[in-house]
């Protein structure tokens, strides 16, 4: 009998929850299998080893009536119980539940109510429009379906940094943690921290390349095999999401790696220079063109050296001038993460963010932060629970006194002013005088014509109490396109002014872009980088927006919170 792998296991596990949810069976009993699934999949220890000595429950998450299945899959090669919730559901309606958008639930129902039962059957209904008639259902469900269905078949779709990022990091763990894996890693966009993501890039360094590919196609996150080779494969994962997997020699692991993180127009540069040395590149190797010798590569700042430049940074291989600066020796010493001394735009519980003052407070020293600033909203946005006059004023004492108590840290009182439509603000100018901080944003009227509200976001800039534009261009990434504001305007505006602009890290955002980012720089205009968390878990966003300023050209010296705390009081009171 062949071996069966713990993920193929997880795999398993995973569909028999699937297959139990379609057909509205107890959340308990799918919960039990989810569960199993997943803490299978995390299992460093041999499945098959536990099962022929009788641990099977000693795993956490593995009750009685679920080991017993599993110890029939190893005994025979397949389980009755799972053959049988097979043979009672329609087989297309798995394949239905990989459109991103569609749980079981929804499954179920438009096959009751629809007769639908493949993804040829969806989409026919969507685009005959009959889905809109269902209960709960509309023209834009009809009209998400049909982009979950582009996205499945072409096997990619535009996500956001964040979501990209962290489904690379549970596939690199992932693919680290197989036997005979001597390097894996996440290359393409993802790597190069770009704000959407079509599909992830990974790459491995084995020497057991089909065993790699065999059990990565298997993984219970992976929906739909698109292509599978010896030392490649394609697949859709349950979000939609592309992955390609390429497995090379670990000799040849850097190479590759450098060579799918591109840019594609980076990486024609890269071989332009090659040549003119003689030599070539490509993603086995650096060699001599006269004798293919290959050169030692170990670390991609080899390859640099090689073509005789300083190490372009994944950020900035994008071919706008970085291959000049490093073959000038001029290229920026960019800002990082540990730069950071705090975070200057967070909501706490007193409007619309979920933790309390002192949670967040504890998160940042967590951090090794030196100072935070609690920004909630202004009176004008109801429904954030935008704060009065009196209770913004009972903050600010509350955080004078938790001040005096907590010697760890610096706590910023602060502000997220609403921009009004006539580009006043929401407090007058005696409130904002007391505050450390005053982050200014608009939050309506995204439809004003272009003059308006660029005017309207430069008259709160010329408001001397106003020390950063937060989100700038008003962008959701692929929710909701930027406002029709003029940046160059806007620029000159916080030249004029002294106003910070804010790269906004949530992936959601990322605002100031990076075009923009660079071009702010060029003019000396300081950068501050927020996460606006509304929770503390989102603290941890720092690194997108960090991401974003180095994508910018950034060095520390642009960016105003890489300032200690005693520099950033002396400038806000400037």
């Amino acid at each position: 009998m062949r071996r069966i792998e713990n993920i193929e296991v997880a795999w398993i596990m995973g569909e028999i929850a699937d297959l139990l949810e379609l057909q509205g069976e107890s959340v308990f009993k799918i919960r039990a299998y989810r569960k199993a699934a997943k803490a299978i999949a995390s299992l460093a220890t041999d499945l098959s080893e536990l099962a022929s000595r009788g641990e099977l429950e000693t795993v956490p998450g593995i009750g009685k009536a679920i080991a017993g299945k599993i110890a029939e899959l190893f005994n025979t090669g397949e389980i009755e119980y799972y053959e049988n919730l097979k043979a009672q559901v329609p087989p297309g309606l798995l394949e239905v539940i990989t459109v991103p958008g569609i749980g079981a639930r929804m499954a179920q129902e438009l096959y009751q109510k629809l007769g639908i039962s493949s993804v040829d059957e969806l989409e026919a209904a969507a685009r005959g429009r009959k889905i809109r008639g269902l209960p709960g259902m509309g023209n834009k469900t009809e009209m998400n379906i049909l982009r979950g269905i582009e996205m499945l078949r072409s096997g990619t779709g535009q996500v956001t940094l964040g979501i990209a990022d962290a489904m690379a990091e549970a596939f690199t763990g992932f693919l680290k943690s197989l036997p005979g894996v001597e390097e894996a890693g996440a290359a393409g966009s993802a790597r190069r921290m770009k704000d959407a993501v079509g599909d992830i890039d990974l790459v491995v360094g084995s020497y057991e390349a089909e065993r790699v590919i065999e059990i990565f196609v298997k993984h219970p996150q992976v929906k739909k095999v698109l292509a599978k080779g010896d030392t490649k494969a394609r697949v859709v994962t349950l979000a939609g999401i592309g992955i390609d997997l390429m497995v090379v020699g670990p000799e040849q692991y850097w190479t590759a790696m450098h060579h799918f993180t591109g840019s594609k127009e980076h990486n024609v540069r890269l071989r332009e220079i090659a040549h003119k040395k003689g030599l070539k590149i490509n993603e086995y190797g650096v060699f001599r063109r006269d004798d293919d010798t290959r050169l030692p590569v170990a670390g991609e700042a080899d390859i640099y050296t090689h073509l005789g430049m300083e190490y372009i940074p994944p950020e900035l291989r994008e071919d706008l001038g970085e291959v000049e600066a490093a073959m000038n020796g001029t290229l920026p010493d960019l800002v990082e993460t540990g730069d950071i001394k705090g975070d200057l735009h967070i909501h706490s519980d007193w409007s619309d963010g979920v933790n309390s003052i002192e949670e967040i407070v504890g998160r940042a020293v967590e951090m090794g932060y030196e100072y935070v600033a609690i920004t909630d909203h202004s009176k004008s946005l109801g429904i954030a629970r935008g704060l009065s006059v009196e209770r913004l004023e009972e903050q600010e004492r509350y955080l004078r006194e938790l001040n005096e108590k907590t010697g760890q840290i610096e706590i910023l009182t602060g502000i997220e002013a609403d921009i009004l439509s006539n580009g006043d603000l929401d407090y007058p100018d005696e409130i904002l005088a007391a505050k450390d901080i005053v982050v200014a944003s608009v939050h309506s009227g995204f439809r004003q014509e272009r003059e308006k509200i660029t005017g309207r976001v430069i008259s709160a800039m010329k408001n001397k109490h106003v020390d950063i534009v937060a989100h700038p261009t008003g962008r959701l990434i692929g929710r909701r396109d930027p406002y029709a504001i003029d940046m160059e305007e806007i620029f000159a505006a916080a030249v004029k002014y002294g106003t910070a602009l804010e790269i906004n890290a949530s992936p959601d955002r990322l605002d100031l872009n990076d075009r923009y980012v660079r071009r702010a720089a060029e003019l000396g205009i300081r950068i501050s980088i927020n996460t606006d968390a509304h929770d503390i878990n989102r603290m941890d966003e720092m690194k997108y927006g960090v991401a974003t300023a180095r994508r910018g050209w950034l060095e520390k010296r642009d960016v105003l919170n890489t300032l200690g705390k005693e520099e950033l009081l002396d400038y806000l009171k400037k």
